[in-house]
């Protein structure tokens, strides 16, 4: 009688996730989660200023910045593919462009501060709505100021001839950052500039 060897079955050997990976998405839980207090701060306070002024007598929805920042997700993603390609030259040029398109959202954020400080007399200790504010838009303001950082060292030393296309995997955790704060604005927007007014 013949015998029957039987292998055992293979079990899949478990690897332990991406450190990056790990890191990053931990990164953005815990940010969305800061955000969420102070979204909900502002939209716990809206209408409980006891004098002005009031967002609708001063806040004009800002387009031209939301464009600008909703762009820069478009260009990043077009970058990110030049690199995956190996087209140096067009990473460069989308990168760039990110970096400005940033650039000019911070120009106008602090536009925008300047005329409400300056000229509306507004300020963080205005009211509750001053307070709220500054708090929640500038808290946006300081995370698109992080990632420019970070975008302008990676340009910096590409142009000094770095093989960024050696760094893929942490340029893609860049751009995932990127996306998120353009995601947080969307949050950010809606409800500053359409239910807080």
């Amino acid at each position: 009688m013949a015998s029957i060897t039987t292998t055992p079955p293979q079990i899949a050997e478990w690897k332990t996730p991406d450190r990056g990976t790990v890191g990053i998405i931990s990164l953005i839980i815990t940010e969305s989660s800061l955000f969420m207090i102070f979204v909900i701060a502002y939209l716990f306070y809206i209408g409980k200023s006891i004098n002005g002024p009031y967002p609708k007598d001063v806040l004009e929805f800002p387009w031209w910045a939301s464009i600008c920042l909703f762009s820069s997700s478009g260009t990043i993603v077009l970058a990110e593919h030049a690199l995956k390609h190996g087209k140096m030259g067009v990473f460069k040029g989308w990168w760039g462009l990110t970096i400005l398109l940033g650039l000019e959202f911070i120009h106008q954020t602090a536009a925008e501060w300047y005329h409400l400080i300056y000229v509306d007399n507004l300020r963080i200790s205005t009211n509750l709505f001053g307070t709220t504010f500054y708090m929640l838009v500038g808290l946006h303001a300081t995370h698109v100021i992080v990632g420019l950082v970070f975008l302008l060292i990676v340009f910096i030393v590409t142009m000094m001839g770095f093989p960024a296309q050696t760094q893929i995997r942490r340029i893609t955790f860049l751009s995932w950052y990127w996306h998120f704060v353009d995601a947080i604005w969307v949050v950010v927007l809606t409800t500053v500039y359409i239910i807080g007014r």
